[in-house]
Order: C-alpha cells, then structure tokens, then sequence
C-alpha cells in the first residue's frame, strides 16, 4: 500500500487537462486522473500576486511511476512551471490500491 502516491496538476482549462490526463492512463502512467472544477488560484509569480482560475486534476499512480509521469507531464504542461506535488497515500482501501498499481506499467 505505501507505494501508492496521489498527484496534484494544475492546468489553465478543462480541454488541457482532460487531454493529458487521458494520455497519462493511456500511457499506463496513471490509474485514475479526477478532473475538478475550476479551482480558483491565487499565487506569486514573478514578483507580481495573480489571480486565476484553474482545473486540478487529482492523479492516481505509484511512487515507481512518479518520474515518467512527471517527464510526461512536463513534456506536454504549457506552464513554465507547471504544479505537480505528489502525496504518499499511507493507508486505504487495499483492492482499490492493488487496482492502482495494477493499472499503471512498471519501470
């Protein structure tokens, strides 16, 4: 169980974010990405306070996957510095995490 990881992305529009969560579980990078509303984000960035709104894509994968998935992510994000953040997930329902790790290749 403690191989499994959440993963937050944001991204700046549902189309975006649909589109690379979809090639993250085509590609076996992902078991399961939730596209969320818009979020609103406010945030410092180049010395100025921004205030955007945002889609947070709540990804499913394993701490082995964590680097192609973030490879991948950063090959197609159209941020400079796109947010990706990955959390160990320490305890849960244990077929659901089986179905993770089985749902995502290995190195």
């Amino acid at each position: 169980m403690a191989d499994a990881c959440i993963v937050f992305i944001t991204f700046p529009s549902d189309e975006t974010a649909r589109a690379l969560g979809r090639t993250l579980v085509e590609e076996q990078l992902a078991a399961c990405v939730n596209v969320t509303t818009p979020v609103q984000s406010i945030y410092r960035w180049q010395g100025a306070v921004h205030e955007e709104r945002e889609v947070l894509c709540i990804v499913k994968t394993t701490q082995d996957r964590f680097d192609a998935l973030k490879a991948r992510v950063l090959a197609l994000h159209t941020y400079e510095v796109p947010e990706i953040i990955a959390l160990p997930i320490v305890d849960g329902h244990a077929a659901y995490l089986e179905w993770v790790a089985s749902s995502v290749g290995r190195k």
